[in-house]
C-alpha cells in the first residue's frame, strides 16, 4: 500500500474493513467527515484525520513493520477450545510449542490429530478435563472460550459468579496451571454483550485469580497477512507477580486481496488446489450470474431484487452480504460456517458458486497440506470458526518477545526469583 496525503472513501472503508454505507454515515454524524481533495475535487480524507484509528497507526510509521521474535527456549502452550488448529499452526509457525490441545467436536480433533500425530489432543468436554497436572509446565494458556452472560451477584464477580459457562472453564484451567500469561480470542461482539457486562465480569474474575488484565483490543485480520475482513477481540492476562509489558503486533501497512488468497504469489507458491464445494440451486444460479464483481443485491434489476430478497426487501439495513460477489481485486468478507447462506454470501468471483473447501483454508491462511477430516460440511465448519493462522502467528511472535524478556531477566530458575525483576 502507498502511503499517501488523501484517501478515497472505498480505500478507507478496505484500510477500516468497513463498508462505504458505514462510512457515509460517519460523514453525516460528524465522525469521520470527508473533505474535497485539492487537485481532483472529489471528497476523501485527509491522512491526518484517520490518526483517531489505532489499527491506521501504520501509516505514520516510515517502514514496514517486523514482529518476528526468535524464541529463546521451548515456551509451551495450552490451548483450550483448539478447533481444527488455526490458532495452534499459527503459534507453532512463531515458535511456541503446543503441549496439549482440547476441543470436544470430533472432527475438528481428529484433524488435528491427522496433521499432528505428536500432539497431545485432548478429545473430550471441558468439563470433564482436570489441568492440574500442567500446573508449572505451560508458559501460556489460550482459548476461544464463547461468550455468555454471568449471573451478576454485585460489581465484582467472582470464579463462581461464571459456573455453567466455558468462560469459567478458561479461567479454572488458567487458575490450575497458573501460566506466566493467558490469551482468550472471541468475536468482537463480546464488547458490547450484554451491554459490556461479560466482558467487564471476566475481566474481574481473572483479576481474582491473580492476572492483571490489560484492555481488551480488536485485532482485524487484513493488517495481518491475511487476505480477509476478520475482526478477533483478544483478552490478555499477565500474572500479577509478574511486571512486563505486553505488545500487540504491529499492523503492516500491505492488505492482501483475494486474489493473493487463491493465486500463486506472495502468500502462497500455488495456484489454490482443487476441491469440493457445493453447488447453488439452479434459479439462484441464474440471479448472481447477473451480479458484477464486488457486487450485491442491489445490482441485479428492480425485478430480481424483489424476488430475491421477499419480504427482505421492505425491511431497512443495507444488507451487504445478501447476493454478494467478492471481488479479486478486494480482502474477503469475514467467512461464516457455510459457504452458501443467504445472508452472508460468500460468490466466487469470476465462476457462479460458493468458495470450496481449499479456497476457504485459503481465504483462512491454512497451509496447503493442512487436512481436515470429516464431511465437507464439517470442514467448513471448522474453517469458518478458525482463528486465521497468519494472524495467530504474528499474535505468537508477540507472545514470544514477551517470554524472552521474562526468562531473560529471571534466569533459568523460573518462578523462583520473579520478585526480583517486579517493577514497583
Amino acid at each position: 500500500m502507498v502511503i499517501k496525503n488523501f484517501y478515497s472513501l472505498s480505500e478507507v472503508a478496505n484500510m477500516l474493513g468497513k463498508t462505504t454505507e458505514t462510512l457515509r454515515r460517519w460523514d453525516k454524524s460528524g465522525k469521520l467527515v470527508a473533505v474535497r481533495e485539492p487537485m481532483s475535487n472529489y471528497r476523501v480524507y485527509r491522512k491526518e484525520q484517520l490518526k483517531i484509528f489505532d489499527e491506521l497507526d501504520y501509516l505514520f510509521k516510515k517502514t514496514e513493520v517486523n514482529n518476528e521474535q526468535k524464541a529463546a527456549k521451548n515456551f509451551s502452550v495450552l490451548e483450550l477450545f483448539a478447533g481444527a488448529g488455526g490458532l495452534a499452526i499459527g503459534l507453532e509457525q512463531a515458535g511456541l510449542k503446543c503441549l496439549a490441545l482440547n476441543e470436544y467436536d470430533h472432527w475438528a480433533a481428529e484433524t488435528l490429530r491427522a496433521n499432528r500425530p505428536n500432539w497431545n489432543v485432548i478429545e473430550d468436554d471441558i468439563r470433564n478435563v482436570s489441568f492440574e497436572k500442567f500446573k508449572g509446565k505451560v508458559d501460556v494458556v489460550t482459548g476461544g472460550f464463547p461468550c455468555q452472560a454471568f449471573s451478576y451477584a454485585g460489581k465484582k464477580l467472582g470464579l463462581q459468579d461464571a459456573r455453567g459457562t466455558l468462560f469459567y472453564e478458561f479461567a479454572r484451567a488458567v487458575n490450575e496451571t497458573k501460566p506466566l500469561i493467558c490469551v482468550g480470542e472471541n468475536v468482537r461482539g463480546l464488547l458490547n454483550h450484554d451491554n459490556g457486562r461479560t466482558i467487564e465480569g471476566m475481566i474481574s474474575i481473572l483479576e481474582e485469580l491473580g492476572y492483571k488484565v490489560l484492555n481488551p483490543r480488536i485485532l482485524k485480520a487484513i493488517y495481518y497477512k491475511v487476505p480477509q475482513k476478520r475482526e478477533r477481540l483478544i483478552l490478555v492476562g499477565i500474572r500479577k507477580d509478574i511486571d512486563l509489558d505486553f505488545q500487540f503486533p504491529n499492523p503492516f501497512k500491505k492488505i492482501y486481496t483475494l486474489k493473493d488468497a487463491l493465486k500463486k504469489g506472495e502468500l502462497y507458491p500455488t495456484n489454490v488446489p482443487l476441491s469440493l464445494g457445493p453447488s447453488y440451486p439452479k434459479r439462484k444460479k441464474e440471479i448472481l450470474d447477473l451480479i458484477p464483481q464486488g457486487g450485491y443485491w442491489r445490482d441485479l434489476p428492480l425485478k430480481l431484487q424483489k424476488e430475491y430478497m421477499q419480504k427482505s426487501f421492505y425491511l431497512g439495513g443495507g444488507k451487504t452480504g445478501i447476493a454478494r460477489r467478492i471481488s479479486w481485486n478486494e480482502p474477503c468478507l469475514t467467512l461464516t460456517c457455510s459457504p452458501a447462506q443467504k445472508q452472508t454470501e460468500r460468490c466466487h468471483p469470476e465462476e457462479t458458486r460458493p468458495f470450496r473447501v481449499r479456497e476457504y483454508a485459503r481465504i483462512q491462511t491454512f497451509p496447503d497440506d493442512w487436512k481436515f477430516a470429516g464431511s465437507t460440511s464439517q470442514q467448513y465448519k471448522q474453517i469458518g470458526n478458525a482463528v486465521p493462522v497468519n494472524l495467530a502467528k504474528e499474535i505468537g511472535f508477540s507472545l514470544i518477545k514477551f517470554l524472552n524478556e521474562y526468562y531473560s531477566l529471571n534466569g533459568k530458575t523460573g518462578s523462583k526469583k520473579v520478585a526480583s525483576i517486579k517493577r514497583v
